[in-house]
């Protein structure tokens, strides 16, 4: 009975993501993209879809990415969206925003909540339980959105100063975090995709550290890390304009910036293909070219 009722719920959710809520956008619409189309996968909480801009990323590089990113995330489910994304999507890359790893998961509520991601990956009928909520009803939960990225225009400053003072204390990443990491880590090299860990400009989530143990745990893994709370000024990052909500998270305007830099290193580093010439891809631009003007819009707006 669960897995014919999954079946359904696998089918309405390819009708339409206005049905599904927000927290679940991401994992939907990445089952909705065409097959092999993603090239870099981007995971992690909040920190992830309002830091990387696919728009930016597509509009500068011609670089397909797709932002499996959720509010809140834990690396369960970190691990059941990459799982979920690698049924039809092989990225060259998958990117890690680093928020997650410190999300801790300690004991028996660490293992329950691996086993309720599990049974959300095997039986959708979990994940998307409240389904039928806005097919008996109709209501939508229309977000603006594209390939994963939420675009926020909001501007609410920074004013808590330098953030970033240095120590040699470091933070600790648990173990149940660390096992779900290698389990990631596995997957990717069964798949052949190289991974990268990130660290969002974020005065509120981040300090010296955790930078210290990211730097560490990323040496211990053998896996590229940058942390942009180091460059958050070579990155151009305005704490009075580039924030939505107080040092928490960026708005469009830092979003924008720290594309431009992550894609040029990714562009470098995996020699990743540009795709605004590719027939394929040609609904990626008409997309990309509608969203850019609303973008724009905004920005302008912003910085009236």
């Amino acid at each position: 009975m669960l897995y014919g009722l999954s079946q359904i719920v696998n089918v309405l959710v390819k009708s339409g993501s206005d049905l599904i809520q927000s927290r679940n956008k991401s994992i939907a619409g990445i089952q909705n993209e065409k097959e092999d189309s993603v090239d870099v996968l981007v995971l992690g909480d909040s920190e992830s879809y309002t830091s990387v801009s696919t728009v930016k990323l597509w509009n500068q590089y011609g670089t397909a990415a797709y932002i499996g990113g959720q509010a809140g995330q834990n690396i369960q489910e970190t691990y059941y969206m990459l799982r979920t994304a690698l049924q039809n999507q092989s990225p060259k890359i998958v990117v890690l925003e680093t928020n997650v790893l410190f999300r801790e998961q300690k004991g028996v509520k660490g293992i329950q909540e691996g086993l309720i991601q599990k049974a959300n990956y095997y039986f959708p009928i979990f994940r998307y339980h409240d389904f039928w909520k806005p097919v008996l009803f109709g209501k939508e939960y229309a977000e603006e959105s594209f390939k994963g990225f939420m675009l926020r225009e909001t501007v609410e400053s920074y004013k808590g100063g330098e953030y970033m003072k240095e120590t040699k204390e470091k933070d600790r990443i648990s173990e149940m975090v660390k096992h779900y990491m290698d389990e990631i880590l596995e997957l990717c090299k069964e798949k052949e995709v190289s991974f990268f860990l990130y660290s969002a400009p974020s005065p509120v989530n981040y300090n010296y550290r955790r930078h210290n143990a990211l730097k560490e745990y990323a040496r211990e893994i053998g896996v590229p890390y940058e942390d942009l709370n180091l460059k958050a000024k070579k990155i151009g990052i305005d704490w009075e304009m580039d924030t939505m909500d107080r040092g928490d998270h960026l708005n469009l305007a830092g979003a924008d910036k720290v594309t431009e830099y992550l894609g040029r290193i990714w562009k470098e580093m995996f020699d990743l293909p540009d795709r605004r010439e590719d027939p394929e891809y040609s609904q990626w631009q008409k997309e990309a070219r509608e969203y850019t003007q609303r973008a724009e819009y905004k920005l302008q707006r912003m910085h009236k």
